[in-house]
């Protein structure tokens, strides 16, 4: 597809972020020179900033990960970006080289497990889920530990291929091959005694969003074969799964939501309606996979990406702006500009998603 209207667009409206991931990732053109001062830029924005303002001594950034913002009236998180899965977010999402000091120190601090204990006790919630740290690995709890998010942002920031993060990468393999022996949720949850809403066991395989986040930023699982079996998982996941599934994990006593479990079918790209909160990231990891256009829900996606910037290769959509986050939080999508105020970003951030992704899609773009 002739992709040249929205190149154009983007190289005379976007900001540092886009430019520069446009010119590295897609068309690749970018100069040593060039992308040293692109990226001299991202580093002067202000979500970068923040990030930067919330590095610790020990190497970690920010506070937890996908934790407590407040606790009993006292503020840990004064932003979002002071999570620190936000913060690995933000750091990928702007495609902050992998070499650079602070992800550098960042990753040893996530792999020592005495800078890990203190950063996960600076409230008593946090205590236990470094302790049970390990315990949701293959059903994506995240509520009661915290590796499947320490793994996931490892993967974010470009170490995922690395020897500590490969056994996760097997996990979440696993995870959605699963899904291949099910006709329906029914297989795998029991009722609540009591409540009766449905669970899973927390050693049970089910694929959630840091299982795909893990898969689409990593490529040492990646074989031909591995390949044809996530794109026969995902067309069987949106044949079984319904609109109204919902579930949750049991960890010993207690229940637990599930890190953005895939409960429900991916929903297709549509520019006059959003269905969920978390809805251009899941078709853009998917298509990171390398599945192309054997994924149904991608296929369909990318027909109407085409008809919706067929005009004048600008994407457009008909949801409020407040359905835009511009911090990088677990449950977004990702958008690159930093401010929506100014003319046309949003709409750079649109047509940016709408080029990587059927760039992706089409075997173009960096997978």
């Amino acid at each position: 597809m002739n992709l040249s209207k929205s190149i154009d667009f983007l190289l005379e409206n976007a900001g540092p972020v886009i430019q520069y991931r446009l010119r590295k990732e897609i068309l690749r053109d970018i100069t040593p020179t060039e992308e040293e001062n692109l990226l001299e830029q991202i580093y002067q924005t202000p979500n970068f900033k923040l990030v930067e303002s919330y590095v610790k001594p020990n190497g970690y950034i920010g506070s937890g990960a996908h934790s407590w913002g407040k606790w009993r009236g006292v503020i840990y998180q004064p932003t979002y970006l002071a999570d620190g899965e936000a913060c690995a977010r933000l750091l990928s999402n702007y495609a902050v080289p992998k070499t650079n000091p602070m992800i550098v120190n960042f990753i040893n601090a996530m792999r020592d497990e005495e800078i890990l204990r203190e950063v996960f006790s600076y409230i008593p919630p946090e205590i236990p889920r470094f302790e049970n740290r390990n315990t949701g690995l293959k059903s994506g709890n995240i509520s009661g530990d915290i590796m499947v998010v320490i793994y996931a942002m490892q993967a974010l920031l470009g170490y995922g291929d690395d020897d500590y993060v490969k056994p996760f990468c097997d996990i979440s393999y696993e995870a959605f091959r699963s899904l291949l022996s099910l006709n329906s949720l029914d297989d795998i949850t029991k009722p609540h005694k009591t409540k009766g809403f449905p669970y899973i066991e927390s050693d049970t395989y089910f694929p959630c969003s840091y299982h795909l986040s893990t898969l689409a930023h990593t490529k040492s699982w990646r074989t031909p074969e591995r390949i044809r079996t996530m794109v026969n998982a995902l067309n069987h996941h949106n044949e079984i799964m319904r609109d109204d599934n919902s579930m949750a994990v049991k960890v010993g006593s207690k229940y637990y939501g599930p890190g953005w479990a895939f409960v429900r079918p991916f929903m297709l790209f549509k520019a006059d309606s959003v269905e969920t909160v978390m809805y251009r990231r899941p078709l853009t990891e998917i298509a990171m996979l390398g599945v192309g256009e054997n994924v149904d829900v991608i296929r369909e996606s990318s027909i109407n990406v085409r008809e919706a910037i067929d005009g004048d290769g600008i994407l457009r959509t008909k949801f409020k702006k407040s359905s835009f986050s511009t911090y990088p939080t677990a449950y977004v999508d990702i958008v690159l500009e930093t401010d929506h105020k100014r003319k046309y970003a949003l709409e750079c951030d649109l047509t940016f998603w709408a080029v990587q992704f059927l760039s992706l899609v089409e075997g173009m773009g960096k997978l």
